[in-house]
């Protein structure tokens, strides 16, 4: 982002949700899938959707954002790097090469395991979590586990796209959840 791109108004909330391209039956039929490249390839729009994500966010307030595998880490890269804080991913399993924590949850045909490295979050470190969607809230449920098993204090949880239908939100047990759109 320029310098002058880092001082535009943001984009609103709607013209970031008409960016959001839907593509029927991917992965599979009757999925609606989201498509956010749209968004990430106009850089005001992108640019938008970081501001709109951290303007609850106070400078000094996050230690780390935690981005979960795999445009997590878009969203989450770029919050990092706005606010100054560390940026962590929580990745598949076997996806890390240090030694790390893992926490297994169910999908809807079957389960699947995410990942942290054990030296990622000191305790007491103010915690940011960050991803693109939030559907049937398990993968981000899982990523929570894990910053909570390093002791990291979760100060904020952020989805640029929410399918509440799904009621993800309700797996999370916090109420410091946030999403940009909600379907």
């Amino acid at each position: 982002m320029t310098d002058n791109a880092a001082h535009m108004t943001p984009a609103s909330l709607e013209q970031i949700e008409r960016a959001i391209r839907n593509v029927p039956d991917f992965p599979k039929p009757g999925i609606q899938f989201k498509d956010i490249t749209p968004v990430l390839a106009d850089g005001h729009l992108f640019g938008s959707v970081i501001a709109h994500l951290l303007e609850d966010v106070r400078p000094g307030s996050v230690d780390k954002v935690v981005g979960i595998d795999a445009r997590g880490f878009i969203f989450g890269a770029a919050a990092a790097v706005r606010i100054g804080a560390g940026f962590i991913p929580v990745r598949k399993k076997g996806k890390l090469p240090w030694a790390t924590h893992e926490q297994s949850y169910d999908l809807e045909y079957g389960s699947n395991t995410v990942a942290i490295h054990t030296d990622a979050i000191n305790p007491g470190e103010r915690v940011l979590l960050v991803d693109d969607l939030l559907a049937t809230g398990g993968t981000a449920a899982a990523a929570l586990k894990l910053v909570e098993q390093l002791g990291g204090q979760v100060v904020g949880v952020r989805f640029v796209i929410e399918l509440r239908f799904l009621n993800g939100r309700e797996r999370l047990g916090t109420d410091a959840v946030r999403s940009l759109i909600s379907y």
